[in-house]
């Protein structure tokens, strides 16, 4: 999934009230598309761990959790 160059630069701008270059705004999409995938991988681990086929709310937080300790 990718997300837009210019919605990635209202973020930035949004946090910062800065001026955004497209490479900035590149550069968090493709952080983000990383992260993305690895929070999305370990909630369908703690989903499959639950015998469930479904993600759900709590696996994205646990998945958080995982990924921010």
């Amino acid at each position: 999934m990718e997300f837009s160059i210019s919605k990635m630069k209202e973020c930035i701008k949004q946090e910062t009230d800065k001026r955004v270059s497209k490479d900035a705004a590149e550069e968090l999409d493709a952080d983000l598309q990383v992260r993305g995938n690895v929070i999305a991988e370990k909630a369908i681990e703690f989903a499959e761990a639950d015998d469930r086929v479904t993600v759900r709310e709590k696996d994205i937080r646990n998945a958080l959790e995982d990924f921010h300790s």
